[in-house]
């Protein structure tokens, strides 16, 4: 099992890198956003994405090395290096795939490759190792929308998940189309604050049925209402439109707890970063009795320490992963359908 896990980070528009120890400890995390460089074209570009972490991937892995009391410690400085292997964009996960194993084979330890969306999961775990288990995670990101009960570590269940867009996803188009600015959940949740969240009786797809989610046709009735009523204010459409997502993934985590019978409900993903979801999250445990666990805001955005976590109980369990094994831009989280 290894004690330092260097992790590096690299499936989309952030470039990170991380020292854990021990699965628990984070001895230093450091993230080199690009939002700047895509925030012009209102989304993530692939080729410029990949260009990026390229440019600061050494960089950073330094920074980390340095923070975590590493630099100019002799080879190897940890006990096994990690980088995420998917899913994202190929270009961008190459880099840190191609990094990491480069760095593992210099110094003679396992290559670990590691599960994006396992990752956020650990969230948690990390910044509360006393977490009660089994919990109820609710997975919510640009790309992924999951319910997963996790009874330890690397032991889970997809209860859920989106039968069509995630949450993020539905984020980023209602504030596109409002012609807010990128990123596009804070920019909801700002224009939000404004707004009357009980203006527009939006509807709350799939809510009274099962465990999956489904995004797609709340954000169509967000375009339908908008261009019927070119009068409507901005703020009271994105209010509206996020205290439907808040409602939706509030009945959802609580049908799932009752129905496991968990002892705690999580947040994780960059969805979990949003105020009034997080607020609903609180009050909605403390009523029925359950646990809650959000991440720092920090931890819910991309990061290589979630990484590095994984990447400590993945090698105990399994061993290293093979240096030929590539990048996998589909890669799914276990059990969970094909979309």
């Amino acid at each position: 099992m290894a004690g330092l896990v260097l992790a590096v980070e690299t499936s989309c528009d952030e470039t990170a890198a991380a020292v854990v120890a021990d699965g628990r400890e984070v001895r230093s995390s450091v993230v080199s956003s690009q939002i700047d460089l895509h925030a012009h074209f209102g989304g993530v570009v692939p080729e410029l994405a990949g260009r990026a972490h390229l440019e600061r991937i050494v960089p950073v892995v330094a920074e980390a090395l340095g923070a975590a009391g590493l630099a100019g410690a002799p080879a190897p400085p940890v006990d096994a290096v990690a980088a995420t292997v998917g899913p994202g964009l190929i270009g961008a996960l190459l880099v840190g795939v191609s990094f990491a194993k480069a760095l593992a084979m210099a110094w003679g330890v396992p290559f670990v490759g590691v599960n994006h969306l396992e990752g956020h999961l650990y969230a948690s775990l990390l910044e509360d190792p006393k977490i009660g288990l089994p919990a109820v995670v609710v997975l919510v990101s640009g790309g992924h929308s999951l319910i997963v009960k996790m009874t330890g570590p690397r032991a889970y269940e997809v209860l859920g998940e989106t039968v069509d867009d995630a949450a993020g996803e539905a984020f980023d188009k209602v504030a596109r189309y409002l012609g807010l600015s990128y990123p596009g959940g804070p920019a909801i949740e700002q224009a939000a604050a404004q707004g009357d969240g009980g203006a527009i009786a939006f509807p709350r797809p799939m809510l009274r049925e099962g465990l999956d989610l489904s995004f797609s046709g709340l954000k169509t009735a967000v375009v339908h209402y908008v261009r019927a009523h070119p009068e409507v204010a901005n703020a009271d459409v994105a209010a509206s439109f996020q205290a439907a997502v808040v409602e939706i993934l509030v009945t959802k985590a609580l049908r799932a707890a009752r129905l496991t019978a968990a002892r705690s409900i999580c947040l994780a993903g960059g969805v979990a970063a949003n105020g009034p979801l997080r607020e609903a999250f609180r009050a909605a445990a403390a009523k029925a009795g359950l646990g809650v666990y959000l991440p720092s805001r920090a931890m819910c955005t991309d990061n290589a320490a979630m990484i590095g976590a994984v990447a400590h109980f993945q090698l105990a369990a399994e061993g290293p992963t093979a240096l030929g094994a590539g990048a996998e831009p589909g890669l799914g989280f276990p059990g969970a359908r094909a979309r």
